[in-house]
């Protein structure tokens, strides 16, 4: 029978072993989780990520991936990080605001209109979205897309009167997006994402944004089968980890690390931007039907989405940051 010096030797050990951050610990993995179902493009730039950052490291430094929010939702995601429980998380612009709404001014509908407007924005505040972030004690890994946001609805929505008619998907989060969903005349009701589903089918949901790409991957465009053909905002996706767990990574790793999690983005932002029309082709030999919106209509949801924006900048991303991106949206539209 053991000592009791040994025994209690073997306690501490066990003890400071639970203390020290993943990387620091021999074996023990960092623990990755993302809405993204096995098999799409987000999924698959994790995958690539953590294979070379297992090569890079000589098996030194793993990442376990918990894919199709079997972890939960993006807010949930953002909170066992935030607890230790996990110790990355691949989210959107969604989950970002969890920790720090600045990046969500992307997300303000029909405020930035293509996706080379996108790229000159994030170009010039990428430094200051990292940042804050890093103020928070969180380190991004990469930025990239998951897509341009559509409205897609049960039944036919094209004028902006029709909103009225129909329950939206709202994420859960700052209640100022809710503000900003009524400003616009949308009607939005919280759910979890990964309770949508569930939520069409019982009628709680007749409608959501989201990209064409997520409407195919999650299959709720099944349920709700109509999709108004007006870009709606882009969807910024990001891979963050814990800083203390990026810090107890050997300092030799980290170049090598953060160049192959940026090239796993800056590849899986490439596929999106190619596979995100494509995807609703898919859909329509399933069922979906696009809408065309008239010039007129155009004009009005254009309006009725400008009134979303003071919600947005006076009660989630603050005005300074809104207006440094309204700022470099008129250079980049006024260039000959």
């Amino acid at each position: 029978m053991p000592s009791l010096p040994l025994r209690l030797a073997a306690f501490l050990a066990l003890c400071l072993s639970l203390l020290l951050p993943p990387a620091a610990q021999a074996g023990v993995t960092v623990k990755l989780a993302t809405l993204a179902p096995e098999g799409t493009i987000w999924y698959r730039a994790v995958r690539t990520m953590a294979d070379r950052w297992a090569e890079i490291s000589g098996g030194e430094v793993k990442i376990k991936i918990y894919p199709g929010g079997v972890v939960g939702n993006e807010t949930a995601v953002v909170r066992k990080m935030r607890i230790g429980q996990l110790h990355a998380g691949a989210v959107t612009s969604v989950g970002l605001a969890d920790i720090e709404t600045s990046a969500m001014v992307t997300q303000s509908p029909m405020f930035i209109h293509s996706y080379a407007e996108l790229d000159y924005v994030m170009e010039r505040m990428r430094d200051t979205f990292e940042q804050r972030l890093k103020d928070k004690d969180f380190i991004v890994l990469n930025w990239s897309d998951a897509g341009w946001m559509h409205l897609f609805t049960k039944g036919k929505m094209i004028h902006p009167e029709d909103a009225a008619k129909f329950k939206i998907f709202a994420f859960e989060g700052d209640p100022s997006i809710i503000d900003a969903y009524k400003a616009t005349g949308l009607q939005p009701v919280v759910v979890a994402a990964t309770d949508v589903l569930p939520s069409l089918q019982s009628g709680l949901l007749t409608g959501f944004p989201t990209t064409p790409l997520a409407a195919l991957s999650q299959q709720w465009f099944a349920l709700a089968p109509n999709m108004m053909d007006l870009p709606w905002a882009p969807l910024l996706a990001a891979t963050i980890i814990r800083k203390d767990v990026w810090e107890s990574i050997p300092e030799k790793f980290h170049q090598d690390f953060m160049q192959a999690a940026r090239e796993a983005g800056l590849e899986a932002r490439r596929e999106v931007r190619r596979q995100d029309r494509k995807a609703i082709k898919v859909m329509q030999k399933y069922g979906l039907t696009v809408h065309p919106v008239p010039q007129e209509s155009k004009r009005g949801w254009q309006e009725a989405a400008s009134r979303a924006w003071p919600a947005i900048r006076e009660k989630l991303v603050g005005d300074e940051i809104f207006k440094q991106v309204e700022g470099h949206l008129q250079e980049f539209r006024s260039r000959p």
